[in-house]
């Protein structure tokens, strides 16, 4: 799927412009449009009167022309006339102070006006459209995001409560609310949390995400109930968000039949762009992750520059066919932006799209796309494909809301998210395909799990991982891992907690650092994953006995010199291995280089890549698909494998299919497709 997001209703319809853009959307090799997002007032414009003869007109004539559409429903902003008649539909902030009609997402998801109008409005959709046939699925919503803080949803908070704890000690005992004598004993007393109010009591915060988590999945499968009972084949999908704190999106997975999501990549800004690179590649692998590995759908992406961000950098050539094709290599089956042709004003109005406002497709951008297109439609036989990873990243949103509101050991700069990438982007650089999964997931499908500081461990998550290591996983964990339980309670008895037998160790204190200091860990000799020399460790150090574990390294400095900071513990059949220090990214590299080798994890390719530039795989079983891309500024070499390849891209007009040689010279942002038998 090639497209974007379609908004007809901004030009008041002109037949004029869908019959350009229609020439247009064909002449860059588009074939699928988001239409209707935003599009609640050109759909009612006022309460019960329905005009939907200029969408009647968009769709018929996408049919006529071979192109398709994701018929959004327009939740993601209500019209003015709905705020000034029934103002409940505003969300109230944490400050109490109810919102002024504006922006958008400014809508509480408890309301029961604004249910009952997204339930007409969806059927009335669902009822002229669900067989139409332009229309291969349903938008839902857009960009679902932030809370409300309401009567509406302060009980709502509250019944939520009672049916998790039922009964207020239950409740007390897991919020520890004996602290600071905040003991509630009304249900009345409780309230969500607020800059003038209760914000300390780190379970509370914790329940109250999972609560807006549990409220918007609500709203959004009260959002697709119509729309299902009219027509329960037509897939459903919503564009989620990178990596977007505020909600658990594991939770969306029962509800949505497809996954997607919106990237913008900045990994134009950095002189050395890997990390970030790396990052849209987590990104990635943790939306596919999410339906377990089913193909997901890159739903929105910029085809030039953004309006939003702190400087808004033109693509690079090369960069629009490189950005596209990482989403395609880790699992996407389209690429769409947003949007197709510039708005003339409001806040978007110069962010970018493949139409610009000169209204011709004579721009570089057009051109870039134009060419996306044309690769696209060769890369057809790579629909479907899986991702075949050996290795999984947990990265849970409950242990990351968790470790950010901790107090303690380093209130600035705990840097979950690029902990967690520090250690993912050690697989990226070496071409090693990962799945990105929560504490929940199926760990029995993997060789290798990696947790960095899973600070909190759920119910049951600890003995998963004993079992996965006891068959013969390799399990790696780090510092501030096994504190806490999934009320923000600290295990007693000694950290890591439930993770203590599994690894070996007892950790009896954390060190924060300073930001101008650091340690080192040096590598003992003779250890079994051959690691030598010293690395440098920043921010956290944590201290450790050994139970049974092996230290394969130790501190170089300050009063815990010579104390483990590296071990493994050989447990069952298999290993786990604990770093006690934040170590830095070429630590990474040289330590899961030799797991890879030890767990028997299989690359991309069996060779060494260049430094930014990095391969992944897709297969079909019969075939594997591996997709070269160069994230630096520079010309790069890359040597090949012994096995036969064929490059599945034709530039130029010029075929350049056939046999590849031993090597492939991937040109500054530049990327390639190659195909070979699966042995």
């Amino acid at each position: 799927m090639h497209g974007a997001d379609y908004n007809p209703d901004q030009w008041q319809h002109d037949p004029q412009v869908l019959e350009e853009d229609i020439r247009l959307m064909k002449l860059a090799k588009c074939n699928v449009m988001a239409v209707g997002i935003f599009g609640w007032t050109a759909l009612e414009p006022e309460e019960g009167v329905f005009t939907f003869e200029w969408l009647d007109r968009v769709l018929n004539t996408f049919a006529e022309n071979g192109i398709y559409a994701w018929l959004a429903t327009p939740s993601g902003a209500r019209p003015a006339w709905m705020a000034e008649q029934y103002p409940e539909v505003l969300r109230v902030g944490a400050n109490r102070v109810r919102n002024l009609f504006g922006a958008r997402h400014n809508h509480c998801y408890s309301s029961p006006v604004y249910r009952e109008k997204v339930t007409e409005m969806n059927r009335r959709l669902a009822e002229r459209y669900s067989q139409h046939p332009a229309v291969v699925g349903w938008h839902i919503s857009n960009e679902y995001s932030d809370d409300c803080h309401c009567n509406y949803c302060q009980e709502a908070f509250r019944g939520w409560l009672q049916n998790k704890y039922g009964t207020l000690d239950a409740l007390n005992q897991a919020w520890w609310t004996s602290f600071w004598s905040h003991t509630y004993t009304s249900w009345s007393q409780i309230e969500s949390p607020a800059p003038h109010g209760e914000k300390l009591v780190h379970a509370m915060n914790l329940d109250w995400k999972r609560f807006v988590t549990d409220q918007t999945v609500d709203f959004c499968r009260h959002e697709i109930a119509p729309l299902k009972a009219i027509n329960g084949e037509l897939p459903v999908t919503a564009n989620l968000m990178d990596a977007y704190e505020g909600l658990n999106y594991w939770k969306f997975t029962d509800v949505l039949d497809v996954i997607s999501w919106d990237a913008y990549p900045t990994w134009h800004h950095a002189k050395d762009q890997s990390s970030l690179a790396a990052w849209f590649s987590l990104n990635h692998d943790m939306f596919r992750s999410l339906r377990g590995g089913q193909p997901f759908l890159l739903m929105e992406s910029t085809p030039s520059t953004t309006n939003w961000q702190p400087v808004s950098k033109l693509k690079r050539p090369g960069m629009h066919l490189l950005s596209s094709l990482q989403a395609v290599a880790h699992g996407s089956d389209s690429v769409q932006y947003f949007q197709w042709r510039k708005s003339r004003g409001s806040s978007e109005k110069l962010h970018g799209a493949v139409v610009d406002h000169v209204g011709h497709e004579h721009t570089r951008v057009f051109r870039d796309v134009t060419e996306l297109g044309g690769h696209l439609e060769q890369l057809t036989e790579i629909l479907g494909t899986t991702v075949p990873a050996e290795t999984a990243v947990i990265f849970d949103w409950e242990n990351r809301w968790a470790v950010k509101d901790s107090q303690g050991p380093r209130n600035m700069g705990i840097n979950y998210e690029q902990t967690v990438l520090s250690h993912y982007q050690a697989f990226w650089d070496q071409g090693v395909p990962v799945d990105v999964i929560d504490m929940t997931g199926d760990f029995s499908k993997y060789k290798l799990v990696v947790a960095p500081m899973l600070y909190m461990v759920r119910p049951g998550v600890g003995e998963r991982i004993e079992q996965f290591v006891a068959g013969g996983g390799t399990f790696v964990a780090t510092y501030w891992s096994g504190v806490v339980d999934e009320n923000d309670l600290c295990f007693l008895g000694g950290f890591p907690g439930p993770l203590r037998q599994t690894l070996g160790i007892w950790s009896e204190e954390i060190d924060g650092l300073y930001d101008q200091d650091e340690n080192q860990i040096i590598c003992n000799e003779g250890n079994p994953l051959e690691l030598t020399g010293a690395f440098k460790v920043r921010e956290l150090c944590e201290l450790i006995h050994l139970e049974g574990a092996q230290a394969l390294a130790v501190y170089g400095e300050d009063f815990y010199a010579g104390m483990p900071a590296l071990t493994v513990n050989r447990f069952g059949q298999g290993k786990a291995y604990y770093m006690a220090a934040r170590t830095e990214q070429s630590f990474q590299n040289s330590f899961y280089k030799q797991i890879i080798k030890e767990a028997n994890i299989k690359p991309a390719l069996q060779t060494e890549l260049p430094h930014q530039v990095t391969a992944q795989i897709r297969t079909d079983g019969v075939h594997d698909f591996i997709f070269l891309m160069n994230f630096s500024d520079q010309d790069q070499t890359v040597l090949l494998d012994e096995q036969s390849y064929s490059d599945m891209l034709i530039s130029d007009g010029t075929a350049e299919s056939g046999t590849v040689n031993s090597s492939i010279v991937l040109q500054s942002y530049g990327v390639r497709v190659l195909k070979r038998s699966r042995s």
